[in-house]
């Protein structure tokens, strides 16, 4: 067996089915830079293993969990505070992934795609980005925005009227998708300043990261959706920003 490279991404398999784990760790094992330190179909084993071999990436299937409420998740989380989750959809039913996406996965993936696709997101991923399929987005915006909506608009109203003028243009240009490099060369101003303006939005709008900004966007018509077609199985990347965990560009 070769050795691995020292920057290899650590990955731990959690699929119900023994044939399901072993492809893919024929498929993870042709990657160089990709190496499956652990896998099981039981949930107290992989508590244990998560502890033990504190992953990057967790690949989790819907297969292990019949829990609609995901409540594994952060069960996992703890596990491995450091560990991101990809999870591997057989469905494109929104009930299955929508709280998933509430409970903390970072990755969706449909079982029916390319093995490169999942390459591509377990990169995207480890490296502090969001993967999610451009044909899964409209419902777990449409999810999100159904499980969050307050009865009372005044408060959001209030804080949507503190924004200033760049502050909108920066919302409307990530809801089209670009990162902070495009946004401040289509401002004429630095990456700093988008990343000043983006902990000015996060904080009055009180929003953590690009995902809830983007639901809470979208609920209140703060941009709007491109009529331009796109192909459905071209992934959407949104790029977070989470405040209590380094290596993470705003």
């Amino acid at each position: 067996m070769y050795n691995q490279p020292a920057n290899s991404i650590r990955i731990v398999i959690l699929e119900k089915y023994i044939l399901q784990r072993s492809g893919l760790r024929l498929l993870l094992a042709s990657q160089s830079l990709l190496k499956v330190v652990g896998d099981t179909g039981n949930l107290d084993q992989a508590l244990e293993v998560l502890e033990a071999q504190k992953p990057d990436i967790i690949l989790l299937n819907s297969s292990f969990t019949s829990d609609p409420g995901m409540e594994i998740i952060p069960k996992l989380i703890k596990a491995s505070e450091k560990a991101r989750i990809i999870f591997i959809t057989n469905t494109d039913d929104a009930r299955t992934y929508v709280p998933a996406i509430q409970a903390g996965v970072l990755g969706l993936v449909f079982g029916t795609q390319a093995p490169e696709v999942l390459y591509k997101a377990i990169e995207k991923v480890h490296s502090g980005e969001v993967w999610i399929e451009r044909s899964m987005f409209a419902n777990i915006i449409t999810g999100l925005v159904s499980a969050n909506k307050l009865d009372d608009a005044n408060p959001e109203t209030a804080r949507i009227a503190q924004l200033s003028n760049r502050e909108r243009e920066v919302i409307q240009l990530i809801g089209l998708g670009m990162k902070n490099q495009r946004i401040a060369s289509q401002l004429s101003i630095s990456e700093t300043t988008v990343r000043h303006h983006l902990t000015s939005i996060f904080n009055k709008l009180g929003v953590s990261d690009r995902l809830e900004l983007l639901v809470f966007a979208h609920e209140w018509g703060l941009v709007k959706t491109s009529e331009k077609s796109q192909n459905p199985n071209e992934p959407a990347e949104v790029f977070l920003f989470k405040p209590l965990k380094k290596g993470v560009e705003v």
